[in-house]
């Protein structure tokens, strides 16, 4: 079963095969959400300081039954937090909002600040100011595992020239379709585990005949289809939802995809247009 495997991370710590996002679940919500999703096997719980969510989080935490050490709880640093005091104060405030002693993994949730994605700007001092921060509070042990997301191999060289630490991981957007795989062969490479957020392409795959067809010949659902796709090119997925149901679907991922169904589905045309997630930046088409 899925949500009982783990991938290890460069520094040793285990981390489940599978998380929940709560993007766009709700404060007053997402704690429901949380003891849903750990009363059906999930161990893993990916937030962020922009979701507004952590507080809801911590109180999921807390309410869900089972032991913190048991759960593996990812926070982002803000996109626009780029200098080391900004950054060591937001640490500590979503240590506070989530009410606990440790957080498992810390990135940096953009190399840009969301209003400047679109800019040629790259905050490499920025970065690795706020990147200083997370490391010293690994060192201190109030993070397990520390990383990034969105960053091109640029930004990562960037902090890595600058740091003691390697980024153990790269959140980015991965899912049939639009599958980054030079970035991808970049990070295994240098032992960062990638891990891949919407890989529903925000529902929008769910409007693809070809995507569609191939996961009527497996008997199963398009979400079980894109998240079994990223597990077989050794990515983390992390498919977000409230509904109990489609929890347990998503981990419902116990089959294998055939070497040439894998090919057919990396090579299948780039989505254009994800509806109303095309106003976020991440999901800006180039």
């Amino acid at each position: 079963m899925i949500l009982k495997e783990k991938y290890t991370l460069s520094n040793g710590t285990d981390i489940p095969k599978l998380g929940l996002g709560t993007w766009f679940i709700s404060d007053e919500t997402v704690a429901q959400a949380v003891k849903d999703a750990v009363e059906i096997g999930y161990r893993h719980i990916d937030t962020a300081q922009a979701y507004g969510n952590e507080r809801g989080i911590g109180e999921g935490i807390k309410a869900c039954g089972v032991k913190r050490e048991e759960l593996f709880i990812t926070t982002k640093l803000a996109a626009e937090v780029k200098s080391y005091e900004q950054a060591v104060a937001s640490i500590d405030n979503s240590l506070k909002l989530l009410g606990v002693d440790y957080i498992d993994l810390m990135i940096i949730h953009s190399p840009k600040p969301w209003a400047e994605y679109g800019e040629e700007d790259r905050h490499f001092h920025g970065n690795r100011e706020a990147w200083q921060a997370l490391e010293d509070a690994y060192k201190a042990g109030k993070l397990r595992a520390i990383g990034v997301s969105n960053f091109q191999k640029t930004d990562i060289e960037n902090i890595v020239a600058g740091g003691t630490v390697k980024p153990m991981v790269n959140q980015i957007l991965a899912h049939i379709s639009n599958t980054p795989f030079e970035l991808i062969g970049y990070c295994e490479q240098n032992n960062i585990l990638v891990e891949a957020y919407s890989p529903i392409a925000h529902g929008e795959l769910m409007k693809n005949k070809e995507v569609v067809k191939m996961a009527e010949k497996y008997g199963v659902s398009v979400p079980q289809l894109a998240i079994r796709y990223c597990l077989e090119l050794g990515l983390l997925p992390l498919p977000k939802t409230a509904n109990p149901k489609n929890m347990k679907n998503n981990a419902d991922v116990d089959f294998k995809i055939s070497a040439d169904d894998m090919k057919m589905l990396k090579n299948i045309q780039r989505i254009k247009d994800y509806g109303e997630a095309s106003n976020f930046p991440v999901f800006w088409t180039k």
